[in-house]
């Protein structure tokens, strides 16, 4: 079975990354064959959550452990005692049942992904139009306060400094356009043809190939 790919995405907060992906992850799945990672946390069950469907949920002693035995590609302390980490064992499964491996994670977790992962990876980091238009989306989605805007803003700064350590950036100005460039990259880096060849017929001769390399039995340049 051929092995799946691993798609890395990161981004400042009110860059549109989450809108880009989900609508990668509803585009032709069969084609795509693409899956989340899942991510393993120290943190306690929320609600109905499962694990190994949305998380998969250790002991805060057991993360310590894993990290002792370096079983993560990357993981953070995001408050004391409240780990979140990405298993090289779990992905190693979805990439041998051929799973192309999706990522949403910060700037220093992509890298280290990457890095682990080399030519087997893609890096995609989505960039705002500006620091300007990131600051109006977020006041614009109205869920923080005017000094927690500022705090994003101040760390946006730092992600925007690590663009050029992606393989690829996207600038999200226009969705429609973002959208199609990411499902473009996405497919490009997966090897889906997504080309048809025209019809003879309807080859337009000024985009015709070199008389001598035409396909078409009788070359309108003939005529």
């Amino acid at each position: 079975m051929k092995q799946g790919k691993c798609i890395i995405f990161s981004a400042p907060s009110g860059s549109g990354k989450s809108t880009l992906i989900n609508y990668l992850m509803g585009q032709a799945q069969e084609e795509l064959n693409l899956h989340f990672s899942i991510s393993a946390t120290s943190r306690a069950p929320r609600g109905e959550e499962q694990d190994g469907v949305e998380y998969h949920f250790l002991t805060v002693e057991d993360f310590r452990q894993k990290i002792e035995e370096d079983a993560f590609i990357e993981y953070e302390e995001v408050y004391e005692g409240k780990f979140y980490g990405t298993l090289k064992s779990e992905v190693e499964k979805q990439l041998e049942k051929g799973e192309n491996v999706v990522f949403d994670v910060d700037v220093k977790g992509g890298c280290n992904i990457k890095q682990h992962f080399g030519e087997r990876a893609i890096s995609i980091f989505i960039q705002p139009p500006s620091i300007e238009e990131l600051r109006n989306r977020l006041v614009k989605r109205g869920t923080e306060t005017l000094d927690q805007i500022e705090d994003r803003l101040e760390r946006a700064s730092l992600e925007l400094s690590f663009a050029d350590k992606y393989d690829r950036v996207i600038i999200n100005d226009e969705l429609e356009v973002a959208q199609q460039e990411t499902l473009q990259v996405v497919k490009d880096f997966l090897d889906i043809n997504t080309t048809e060849e025209s019809p003879q017929e309807d080859c337009p001769e000024e985009n015709c190939l070199p008389k001598e390399d035409c396909p078409q039995e009788n070359c309108p340049r003939e005529e």
